[in-house]
């Protein structure tokens, strides 16, 4: 009987990675009792304040974000290893450029992501040759739409706006997508994003090890990490500042149905605020409350979820600001006509459960 044994160099190339795994799964699955301890036990501050609550907020998203940012430059790393970033570029472009998009948006509404906790694929997929438009469908998508987001809104105001929110999360993103793939604006993507040479030792011409592999992620890893990580505390700090700062009735006064600006304000309030779709929900309920019209909740909370102010500083360490403003402009149009679309179509009245 033949018995299927596994090459010693094998062996000792995957037991790190399979334990740092492992460290990795204990670690994110701790950070959030951990913090808890630290914030409310340790430091004594009080649930449900404000600074607790940026507190809290600041050193949890902090050490999710990094180790977010290690596993996915990790993952994406040695899978660019088995594919050159030409042959992904051909796969994921010409004819298949509209699929890719689309199975974005969908990949995107699968991962219960916030738009900083994007950024880390988002920078892989970019690294990887994947698309521009690409990987912007994926960035729009992923906080906007969220199975638990849609279940809050379901049972908040009924199946069809759930579903509706949903539509026009997914049709925002590839449209959004579609139009930045189309300027060819790769030129304003920072070079090292682009960067995928091999590292000192690793010969390429006589095919790589898992070792090897291996080596290309992490180092990768600290190289990513090195250059991102001061814009992840400043992104994240301006997030825990606004933490938790609900402007319900300066809204509702603002962007009320008697204003014909109420939708672009809407907009301009929604993209200083920094949570995901499930932490912006039950505002959005409060809001609803007020008597505010459907396009212009929408448009509050797809700006909230897809345009956060953190999200653009950290992206802005591997974007240049000129695609930044692009990106903002495209996705604030779309979002506005959304909202001025809804609101002729339904008004207040559709929002009843």
């Amino acid at each position: 009987m033949h018995v299927l044994t596994v090459p010693r160099p094998v062996v000792r190339a995957w037991a790190p990675v399979l334990a740092a795994a492992a460290i990795w799964v204990v670690l994110y699955r701790s950070i959030l009792p951990f913090w808890d301890w630290v914030v409310y036990d340790a430091l004594g501050l009080v649930a449900g304040t404000r600074l607790a609550g940026a507190v809290h907020f600041f050193f949890y998203d902090v050490s999710k974000l990094l180790l977010l940012l290690a596993a996915a430059v990790f993952v994406v790393s040695v899978l660019r290893s088995f594919l050159s970033v030409e042959r992904t570029r051909a796969m994921l472009g010409g004819r298949r450029t509209a699929l890719g998009t689309v199975l974005a948006a969908l990949l995107g509404a699968s991962t219960p992501f916030c738009s900083c906790s994007a950024v880390p694929v988002f920078i892989g997929f970019v690294s990887a040759g994947v698309p521009l438009g690409t990987t912007f469908t994926f960035l729009v998508a992923s906080p906007m739409v969220g199975p638990v987001a849609v279940a809050m809104l379901y049972g908040l105001f009924g199946l069809p706006i759930a579903v509706l929110y949903v539509v026009t999360g997914l049709v925002l993103a590839v449209v959004a997508g579609t139009l930045i793939g189309r300027m060819r604006l790769e030129r304003f993507v920072e070079p090292f994003v682009y960067e995928t040479t091999m590292r000192e030792g690793i010969d390429p011409s006589r095919g790589l090890t898992w070792a090897d592999r291996f080596t290309i992620g992490r180092d990768e890893v600290v190289d990513i990490v090195r250059r991102i990580w001061p814009y992840l505390l400043v992104g994240i700090g301006l997030g825990a500042a606004i933490h938790g700062w609900v402007p319900e009735d300066f809204f509702a006064r603002t962007a009320g149905p008697d204003n014909p600006f109420a939708v672009p304000l809407a907009v301009l309030l929604g993209i200083p605020l920094y949570t995901n779709a499930v932490g912006v929900v039950p505002l959005i309920g409060a809001l609803h409350a007020k008597g505010l019209a459907l396009g212009t909740l929408l448009a509050f909370m797809l700006s909230v979820v897809a345009l956060s102010l953190p999200e653009l500083i950290l992206l802005r360490r591997v974007l240049r600001l000129r695609l930044i403003v692009i990106f903002v402009a495209v996705l604030a149009v779309a979002i506005v006509a959304t909202g001025l679309l809804f609101n002729a179509l339904f008004g207040v009245a559709t929002l009843t459960p």
